[in-house]
């Protein structure tokens, strides 16, 4: 077993080094944490510095939601990491597919932790609309994958946002993922009362009459007495791995009174609401073609409210394209800004870099017309998007993997700074003109 050990980022914050190999939810959960692959414990790797410096941010954010007055930032330290512009990244379909590392992926890392021609190191975060996993599990997981330094602070899942509404329901019900995986994040994010399509299965067998529990499943379910409890929202975290049983336990409580089950709304209006974590209809796995996702259910779900009581049914969606997560994209990268080079901005442009049109770049392009600083949008051919198909949602730029979406946005961020330093002779300025 690897020991941890600890790193001190600008702000001065101890930061833990974790082993990918004996990192655990509970270990994570005990301060700001960079999981390392078991071959770099010995000493900091070129990822390092990124993954804590973001890590911090993430706490600092977290610690001052609500402070009525900022604090004076500290002089900040001596540092190779530009902050000019920045890195998004979708993960599957962009670096890892079917659980395995797209091959361009490593050497993508290497080259914004410095292995380029231009002496730097450029920041970079997660936004990711998979879900059913902790941020701290993603972080193990694409730790090892890619055999890089990572924090949970990089990370910005679908469900992310939903950590904000735990005070506002009490008691949740929580659909998808594997496991008791998705009850696991709900409870992390401070919602009270978390039951699941299993509690409500062994509560009543007869509410799915083609699905019984597994022995494991029956043992993992908490009992209770749902003819006694109101359910007061219901959260989609991740993909369901049974959509008969998930919809049916769904629509009984959507035309419930109040969300009590076993019920029935004279009028369908007195269900609870519910939440989708993303609304991707398709996404990139090992299979060679897409396959269905949450955007799929969310759609078979209203049509099939709408079949059964006559009504449109009112659902709603975080994740990509969603503007929410864009903008805690944005706070997060500023606050990094702002702890590292003392700039309290986003960076001026933040390169997004995804496989599907309709999340990725749609979303990306909608928060560029409103955002202070610039977002590009970059469509890579490695998962959802299929060359010879017209997207309905054009990118900035279309390249073939992820290590050609860093290049492009290294080459035109240096050929930009190389033309703002050649202003006073308009010869040369002409012949360096950038595609804007």
């Amino acid at each position: 077993m690897s020991a941890p050990s600890l790193i001190v980022p600008s702000r001065g914050r101890f930061v833990r080094r974790l082993s990918s190999d004996v990192a655990t939810r509970e270990s994570m959960s005990q301060g700001p944490t960079v999981i390392v692959p078991p071959k770099h414990m010995m000493a900091p790797s070129n990822a390092s510095e990124v993954a804590s410096a973001m890590e911090t941010a993430r706490h600092e954010l977290e610690a001052r939601a609500g402070a009525s007055s900022p604090e004076t930032p500290p002089t900040p330290p001596e540092t190779s990491v530009t902050d000019k512009y920045a890195y998004a990244f979708d993960i599957d379909g962009v670096l890892i597919r079917g659980g395995r590392p797209i091959p361009e992926a490593i050497k993508a890392m290497k080259v914004l932790n410095g292995e380029n021609e231009y002496g730097i190191k450029v920041p970079y975060i997660f936004v990711t609309n998979g879900g059913g996993k902790t941020e701290q599990e993603r972080c193990v997981q694409l730790s090892q994958q890619l055999e890089l330094e990572v924090s949970p602070g990089q990370f910005i899942c679908g469900h992310t946002p939903m950590r904000e509404m735990a005070e506002k329901y009490h008691t949740v019900l929580v659909v998808g993922g594997e496991g008791e995986k998705c009850r696991q994040v709900a409870e992390g994010y401070g919602f009270k009362d978390v039951v699941t399509p299993g509690d409500i299965i062994k509560d009543n067998q007869d509410t799915t009459p083609f699905r019984k529990l597994t022995k494991e499943e029956y043992e993992n379910s908490r009992s209770r007495n749902f003819g006694e409890t109101e359910i007061n929202a219901i959260f989609v975290f991740a993909d369901s791995r049974d959509w008969a049983s998930d919809q049916q336990i769904i629509l009984d409580v959507l035309m419930s009174k109040n969300g009590r089950l076993g019920t029935r709304s004279e009028n369908f209006d007195e269900g609870p609401p519910i939440f989708f974590s993303h609304n991707d209809v398709v996404w990139s796995a090992s299979h060679d073609l897409t396959r269905i996702g949450m955007g799929a259910l969310r759609v078979s779900l209203e049509a099939m409210f709408k079949a059964v009581t006559g009504k449109d049914l009112q659902t709603t969606a975080f994740g990509k394209p969603q503007i929410g997560t864009f903008q805690f994209a944005t706070r997060l990268l500023q606050q990094w800004r702002k702890d590292t080079h003392g700039i309290d901005s986003p960076p001026d442009t933040v390169y997004f870099v995804g496989d599907t049109p309709e999340s990725d770049v749609r979303g990306t392009n909608e928060y560029d017309k409103h955002a202070e600083n610039t977002w590009y949008s970059i469509l890579v051919r490695t998962g959802v998007f299929q060359e010879g198909t017209k997207p309905r949602f054009q990118p900035r730029a279309t390249v073939d993997h992820v290590l050609d979406a860093v290049k492009h946005g290294m080459e035109r961020e240096y050929k930009k700074a190389l033309k703002a330093s050649m202003q006073n002779n308009p010869a040369i300025e002409n012949a360096l003109l950038v595609e804007e």
